[in-house]
């Protein structure tokens, strides 16, 4: 019974039912049993959207560009999934919801489909729930998926395994522009958008972005990279527009980032696996809790202590089984 459930659910997505799409999602992230199984079948549907990681500072106003951005691209044919990923609350590990707040305006809008998610304690601020996602719209047939991450600055650095491009948003006003694209932001970027532009010191950021590019050798793509926006009044949107819709296609049109992105999540899914596996195996014997009272009362390092539970996990055959 819980098998033909799936396969509805998946059929129901395929064929563009949104509550089928809804409640697919909600069990996949749940990973609620047979999860995997939906994942494989819907597999051989995807690879047509493009994927777009939205990061920045908190206040960057990353929630109401996202709103523009859908509005504008749905206005030029494409249908948008957008995946707000917020903070996981500690105690109940839930999303907190707010950036779906923010986008009132393309909430109802025919053509974008809107899903909040928590980060569940994932480092960087991207969870593996995230990439499947973003693959189930791609199967229910929206070419185009937005990643709004939470926001925390500088570990923000696991977009770019989940996006085709990825946009870094600044805002004038917080502090000193340099420091706070610092430690990986730069790196992970294909462009640069300094939100709010109306405000006081906005050529300042923009001046300092482009002195860091070139820095890094960035040459005369500089210019290329950086532009400046009002998400309210809608200032330098349409050329934001078209300088995504442009780089997404050159990259689509590249396999480097596209095999890179495969061979990243391919081995997160397998270094997870392992994990789980390790660790139902130690809990289900007295091994473990010998060794850590052994490290405990000072009997023993940590670091010996591992190596003595590798050495003894080398020869069970029953990891590679279970």
């Amino acid at each position: 019974m819980e098998e033909r459930t799936w396969e509805k659910l998946v059929k129901g997505t395929c064929d563009g039912e949104p509550r089928a799409l809804a409640r697919l999602i909600s069990r996949i992230e749940s990973r609620e049993p047979g999860w995997q199984r939906a994942m494989k079948a819907l597999y051989p549907r995807t690879g047509k959207a493009r994927i777009l990681g939205i990061t920045g500072s908190p206040g960057a106003g990353k929630s109401s560009l996202v709103n523009r951005l859908a509005s504008g691209f749905v206005a030029r044919g494409h249908r948008v999934g957008i995946i707000a990923v917020d903070p996981s609350s500690p105690f109940s590990g839930g999303a907190l919801l707010g950036d779906r707040l923010r986008m009132h305006d393309v909430a109802a809008t025919k053509n974008v489909f809107i899903r909040s998610m928590a980060t569940r304690g994932s480092l960087g601020g991207l969870a593996q729930g995230t990439r499947d996602v973003a693959r189930v719209l791609d199967a229910a047939g929206y070419d185009l998926v937005l990643i709004e991450t939470v926001g925390v600055g500088q570990d923000e650095t696991e977009i770019v395994k989940a996006a085709d491009v990825v946009m870094v948003v600044c805002v004038p006003g917080q502090g000193d522009g340099v420091q706070a694209l610092k430690a990986g932001i730069m790196e992970i970027a294909d462009l640069f958008v300094v939100n709010k532009a109306d405000r006081d010191g906005a050529d300042q950021v923009v001046a300092d972005i482009r002195g860091m590019l070139a820095l890094a050798g960035g040459g005369a793509r500089d210019f290329e990279m950086v532009f400046q926006t009002n998400a309210l009044s809608g200032q330098g949107l349409d050329t934001l527009i078209d300088a995504l819709a442009h780089r997404m296609k050159r990259l689509a049109e590249s396999p480097d980032r596209a095999s890179a992105r495969a061979r990243e999540e391919v081995l997160t899914l397998v270094e997870r696996e392992i994990t789980r596996r390790v660790r139902a195996y130690l809990a289900g014997g007295d091994r473990l809790g010998e060794v850590v009272e052994r490290v405990r009362h000072r009997q023993c390092d940590p670091y010996t202590a591992a190596e003595s539970l590798l050495a003894d996990l080398s020869n069970v055959k029953a990891l590679a089984h279970e």
